[in-house]
C-alpha cells in the first residue's frame, strides 16, 4: 500500500482496538474515538472462544488473557438456602466456564496496551456528524472539530449512535424479552471461587461471580414486555431494580443494598442486531453494533474479535474497499447468522414464573450435572478444549493474492 489510508474507528472496547490492532499491522493509519473520557473498564465476565481465542493467539495477547482469568472454578445451581443443587466445574464435560474467561475490562486493558503506541486514541469525544462522497468521510465531533478519513467504522455497542447516523433506523433491535443489570459488589463470606446461580420465582435469576480483583461481579435478570427501561435515568432504573429484587429470596437483598452505593449499575435490554447491510459506501459497522447476538450466545466477544480480524484482512489485500466490504458480508454474515439463532426456549426456560418451574430448573440441573450423565457426555467431547466448532474459516491473508 503506497499510500496510508486514514480509518476512522468509533469505540473502545472490543471489536475497534482488535480491528486497529490488524489494520495498523497491514500499513493503514488508524484513530480511535471514545465517547468516555477513559477507557471502561467495568463490566462482567467474558467468554473467549474457539476462533476467538485463535485470532487472539495470531495477536500474541492469548497467554496475557489466560493469566487474567477471573479464577472460576465452576457454577453451582444454589436454592434459596443456599444450598448446592447441581454443579458443573470447569474442567468437565459441559462446563459453563471457559479456561478463558476474562472480566472485560482486562480483556479492553490487554487490547488498548497493545495498540497504543500505533494507534491515535480520542476519548471523550464522539462523532456528530458524517459526510461522505466518492472519495472520503468528513467527520465532525462534539467538540467541534472537524477531520477527513477514508474510511470510518462503527464499533461501539448494540446501542451505536454512529450506526444511527449512518443506517437510522434501517437496522433492527430485536427485544428478547430479558432485562439484565450488572454491577460490581465487594466480597462476602458467602462468596467462593464458584460462580452461583440462583432462580427464583417471578422469573427472575440472580448470577454472582468471582473475580481476580478481590470483588465479586452481580448479575440480575428477569423476564418482561419491552418496557424502555434502559432508556430510564439511572435512578429510576436503580428504583425498578429493587422492586424488582425484592422478595427474590437468597442474597436478593444484599444485591438491593449495594445497588445504592454502586456507580457503576449497568441495566439494558438484552437484545439482538440485525442489519440487512453492513456498509454504506466508506462507512460500516462491525461487532455488537452491527450483529449483537446478546449475552445468551456467549459468543459476542469472539464475533467482535473474529469480525474484526476478517474485516481488516480482506481491506488488507482488496484495492478498492467496496470489494474488501463484499467480501467480509460473504465471509462473515453465515456465521453470525449460525451465531444468532437462540436454543428453543431461551431465555424463557431458565426464568420460570412459579416455585414448581423453579424446582424443575434445579431438579433438571441436577440430573444433567449427575457422575452418570457427566461420564456419558465425556464419551462425546472432545479432549482438546482449543478445538472449535465455529463454522468460519481463519484465513492467513499473507498468504492470499
Amino acid at each position: 500500500m503506497s499510500i496510508k489510508q486514514k480509518v476512522l474507528v468509533s469505540g473502545a472496547s472490543i471489536a475497534g482496538p482488535t480491528l486497529a490492532f490488524w489494520l495498523t499491522k497491514y500499513g493503514f493509519d488508524v484513530t480511535i474515538v471514545e465517547r468516555s473520557k477513559s477507557l471502561r473498564l467495568g463490566g462482567q465476565n467474558l467468554d473467549i472462544r474457539g476462533a476467538g481465542r485463535a485470532v487472539a493467539r495470531l495477536m500474541g495477547i492469548e497467554k496475557e488473557i489466560l493469566a487474567a482469568n477471573t479464577g472460576e472454578i465452576g457454577l453451582q445451581f444454589v436454592n434459596k438456602y443456599n444450598k448446592v443443587e447441581a454443579a458443573f466445574p470447569s474442567d468437565g464435560a459441559g462446563s459453563f466456564t471457559s479456561e478463558a474467561e476474562i472480566l472485560r475490562g482486562d480483556l479492553v486493558n490487554i487490547l488498548y496496551n497493545s495498540t497504543k503506541d500505533r494507534v491515535k486514541y480520542v476519548f471523550g469525544t464522539s462523532i456528530t456528524v458524517i459526510e461522505q462522497d466518492d472519495d472520503n468521510v468528513n467527520v465532525t465531533f462534539s467538540n467541534n472539530e472537524t477531520e477527513t478519513f477514508n474510511l470510518l467504522i462503527a464499533a461501539d455497542g448494540v446501542r451505536s449512535a454512529t450506526r444511527q447516523l449512518i443506517f437510522g433506523d434501517e437496522p433492527q433491535i430485536k427485544f428478547t424479552g430479558l432485562y439484565n443489570a450488572w454491577y460490581t459488589i465487594p466480597k462476602s463470606d458467602t462468596d467462593t471461587q464458584w460462580a452461583r446461580w440462583y432462580t427464583a420465582p417471578g422469573s427472575r435469576v440472580i448470577l454472582i461471580r468471582p473475580d481476580n480483583h478481590g470483588t465479586v461481579r452481580a448479575s440480575f435478570s428477569f423476564l418482561s414486555e419491552d418496557k424502555g427501561y434502559q432508556k430510564l435515568p439511572n435512578r429510576e432504573q436503580k428504583k425498578i431494580l429493587k422492586e424488582k429484587l425484592s422478595g427474590a429470596g437468597w442474597e436478593a437483598e444484599r444485591l438491593i443494598a449495594e445497588i445504592e452505593k454502586n456507580n457503576d449499575v449497568y441495566f439494558d435490554a438484552i437484545s439482538q442486531v440485525h442489519a440487512p447491510r453492513w456498509f454504506s459506501g466508506r462507512t460500516g459497522m462491525i461487532g455488537d453494533a452491527a450483529y449483537c447476538p446478546t449475552p445468551l450466545t456467549g459468543m459476542g466477544t469472539t464475533l467482535a474479535i473474529v469480525g474484526a480480524y476478517l474485516l481488516a484482512g480482506e481491506l488488507s489485500r482488496h484495492n478498492r474497499h467496496e470489494d474488501a466490504f463484499a467480501a467480509y458480508e460473504k465471509r462473515m454474515r453465515p456465521f453470525v447468522e449460525d451465531v444468532q439463532k437462540l436454543p428453543p426456549g431461551v431465555p424463557w426456560l431458565a426464568h420460570p414464573k412459579s416455585k414448581f418451574g423453579v424446582s424443575v430448573v434445579n431438579t433438571v440441573a441436577g440430573i444433567v450435572a449427575s457422575r452418570a450423565v457427566k461420564n456419558i457426555g465425556k464419551l462425546f467431547s472432545s479432549k482438546d478444549k482449543d478445538v472449535t466448532k465455529d463454522k468460519i474459516d481463519l484465513p492467513d491473508f499473507n498468504s492470499l493474492d
